[in-house]
C-alpha cells in the first residue's frame, strides 16, 4: 500500500490514491470503532461499476448492517479477499491491512470533493455533538 495522504467522504469511507489513475478504499476509524465488531463484509466482484453515492457492498457488525457507499466512481480492479476471509481486519487496522477495493478512477475531479483529513476530524466533531452514543453512523 501507498502511504499517500488519506482523503474521506461523509459516507466515512477513506481513498488514498495509489497512482495517477488508481485508488484505494476503506473504512473509516471512526466508522469501524462506530460499527463495533466487524462480523462480516460483502463487497462488489473485480470489474463491477462504482458510482460515487450508490452502495457498493455492506459490512455487518455485532449491532448492524451497513451499506458502503462509493466514495469515488470507477472500476473495481481488486477486492482485498483477506478482509472477505478476516472482516476483523477492519477492526485491527483499518487503514491498513482493512482495506476493502481498489478502483481504477472513471471521474478523477471527484477527488476534490472528498475531505481532508483535518476536514474529515472538523465533520466528526460536528457530528458527535449530533448523535447518541446508540445512534448507528
Amino acid at each position: 500500500m501507498s502511504s499517500g495522504e488519506m482523503m474521506f467522504d461523509e459516507s466515512h469511507m477513506w481513498v488514498r490514491i495509489e497512482d495517477e489513475d488508481t485508488a484505494v478504499t476503506g473504512l473509516s476509524d471512526y466508522a469501524q470503532d462506530m460499527l463495533g465488531e466487524v462480523i462480516f463484509v460483502e463487497l462488489p466482484e473485480e470489474g463491477a461499476a462504482l458510482v460515487r453515492g450508490d452502495a457498493c457492498g455492506t459490512v455487518e457488525s455485532v449491532k448492524s448492517v451497513e451499506d458502503l457507499i462509493s466514495p469515488i466512481s470507477g472500476e473495481v480492479v481488486r477486492v482485498n479477499e483477506e478482509v472477505l476471509d478476516a472482516p476483523e481486519l477492519i477492526n485491527q487496522d483499518p487503514t491498513g491491512d482493512g482495506w476493502l477495493m481498489e478502483v481504477k478512477l472513471e471521474i478523477p475531479t471527484e477527488l476534490a470533493s472528498l475531505m481532508s483529513d483535518g476536514e474529515y476530524e472538523r465533520h466528526l466533531d460536528n457530528l458527535e455533538g449530533d448523535l447518541d452514543d446508540d445512534e448507528d453512523f
